[in-house]
């Protein structure tokens, strides 16, 4: 289960699963292809835990992304997203699509980027980790619509 895993990654760096970063993560996992914003996830885990505050959900995202359990992703309309992580080292072939007309974001899982990542690593010595990869466009409900 991804709350165990959490609840793990959390243990080995010396925190607590408490009921308030429970909460978000279950909202982080209910919502996994959703790209919350910090204001959506407290939103929904208000409905879990209705004594949250706006500030506990901030910090425990930090502390979340600081041990690598969710990600934050900036798309360009200048509200940071999170995801989880789902508790496998796949993400690292997780790229997004964002629609520049109506914002939607969609996912991408490939890495065709394998070769140059070898590459920088034969030529500079520099292992590469992860890498991240947004495209922007349109996307293929918003083109129906323009070409309706």
């Amino acid at each position: 289960m991804l709350l165990d895993w959490a609840k793990k990654r959390l243990e080995e760096h010396s925190y607590r699963l408490t009921p308030q970063r429970a909460a978000v993560v279950n909202v982080l996992i209910a919502r996994a292809d959703d790209h919350l914003s910090a204001e959506e996830i407290f939103l929904h885990t208000k409905e879990l835990y209705p004594n949250i505050g706006l500030a506990t959900v901030y910090r425990n995202l930090e502390i979340l992304e600081k041990l690598d359990i969710v990600h934050r992703f900036d798309y360009g309309d200048g509200q940071s997203r999170y995801e989880i992580r789902l508790g496998r080292d796949d993400q690292h072939y997780h790229h997004h699509l964002i629609c520049q007309s109506c914002g939607a974001i969609g996912e991408f899982q490939t890495d065709l980027l394998e070769e140059l990542e070898k590459r920088i690593s034969e030529e500079t010595g520099f292992q590469v980790k992860d890498h991240c990869l947004r495209f922007f466009g349109i996307c293929a409900a918003c083109l129906k619509k323009e070409n309706a």
